[in-house]
């Protein structure tokens, strides 16, 4: 196990109607609030009315971001910091998935920073006094509500990058699993394996001796295998939607990354260009990657680490250990089909003219990822594994 410093100020409100605690935790920080979400659905599910109501019995000035979309853009995040700027804003609420709260992050980074905000995703400038943000969730995937991390879209050059610091992370998140039961089957099991891949990418890993983050790490990851099929099939189950949401909001925080020195982030890397350029659901897209990347990184090296993934997660044992390796890891694309995910890039319209422009930005800045180094001939044939 390696050396780590391991801190997580953000403070989680689990539960069902945890969302009457809104006004008194923002008023520790501000009375002027950004809210931020996006293309209504907040509005449909009624949570929206309920947040208002919330804000005005407290006498909390509010002005709105809406209409943020899936893969943030840094349109929004520009309009963001223009309203916060214009209306003296102290504090941003960000009511939504993963999207909405890496948004509220970039404007929470850019509110009092010079230059434009997409220096923050290109040129990494430290970020200086930061607004403060909360977050009300309301889709278990990303894990961005308990984490500093962001990840923004560009249209105008078709990127897709990310950028992080300690100080954007929430300080506070509402986490009610009750908000979670609109989300449709398409996202329920996007957001699993969004899940799921998150910790793929830390659990593969060569650094050995940290079993606890190691057994950490399996535990979510069988999870997200018992309650995906259930959330999907039965989208009101809470208890379902429960586990996916603690196990979404541990799986990026940090813990489950303790003395393994980091992740891997390469599959990562590849499906954010298939985002940038094509506008993918992200977590769809690493459900796609993913078996073929671990195909691709197979080998006498990597061999014990897929082994502990066989016997761990799936109880997958025989007598020779490349035959177990592979099992399960077409166990990892039998389960993904289970609840509905494609096994072919080309089924969710991903175009194969594209695929080796792709693979040479995924590694402009130079070859990607920890377990094995990838350089745009492997991504490429990752690409056309997938595809």
């Amino acid at each position: 196990m390696l050396n780590f410093t391991y801190n997580n100020p953000t403070k989680i409100l689990f539960g069902n109607n945890q969302l009457v605690n809104l006004s008194y935790e923002i008023k520790k920080y501000s009375d002027r609030v950004l809210l931020a979400y996006g293309g209504g659905t907040v509005k449909k599910t009624g949570l929206y009315d309920r947040i208002i109501s919330n804000l005005k019995k407290e006498s909390i000035f509010f002005t709105e971001l809406s209409g943020i979309q899936p893969n943030p853009r840094i349109t929004s995040v520009r309009e963001g910091i223009r309203l916060c700027r214009d209306n003296k804003i102290g504090f941003i609420l960000a009511a939504g998935g993963g999207s909405i709260i890496d948004c509220c992050k970039a404007i929470s980074a850019g509110v009092n920073y010079d230059g434009d905000p997409w220096d923050f995703l290109t040129k990494h400038p430290p970020v200086k006094n930061p607004l403060p943000i909360g977050t009300i969730l309301t889709l278990a995937a990303t894990g961005s509500e308990n984490n500093g991390y962001a990840v923004i879209s560009n249209d105008e050059t078709e990127d897709k990058l990310s950028m992080g610091a300690d100080s954007l992370r929430p300080k506070f998140s509402i986490c009610d699993p009750e908000l979670t039961f609109t989300v449709n089957r398409w996202h329920t099991a996007a957001g699993a394996a969004d899940i799921m891949s998150h910790i793929f990418e830390q659990y593969f890993n060569i650094v050995e001796g940290a079993d606890v983050p190691d057994r950490i790490m399996e535990a979510i990851l069988k999870v997200a295998i018992k309650y995906a099929p259930i959330a999907v099939e039965q989208p009101d189950n809470y208890e379902a939607r429960a586990n996916l949401m603690w196990a979404s909001s541990l799986s990026l925080c940090g813990l489950t990354a303790s003395g393994k020195g980091g992740g891997d982030w390469a599959a990562h890397a590849i499906e954010h260009e298939l985002s940038a350029v094509f506008d993918v659901t992200h977590g769809i897209g690493l459900a796609i990657l993913f078996p073929n990347w671990m195909k691709y990184c197979l080998s006498d090296e990597t061999l014990p680490r897929f082994i502990s993934y066989a016997n761990n997660v799936w109880n997958i044992s025989t007598t020779e250990k490349y035959e177990t390796a592979n099992l399960a890891i077409e166990k990892t694309r039998e389960f993904f089909n289970s609840i509905g995910i494609p096994s072919t890039l080309k089924e969710i319209g991903v175009k194969e003219d594209r695929l080796e422009e792709m693979a040479a930005k995924a590694v402009r800045y130079g070859p990607i990822g920890k377990f094995k180094l990838l350089n745009k001939e492997d991504v490429l044939k990752i690409y056309r594994m997938s595809y």
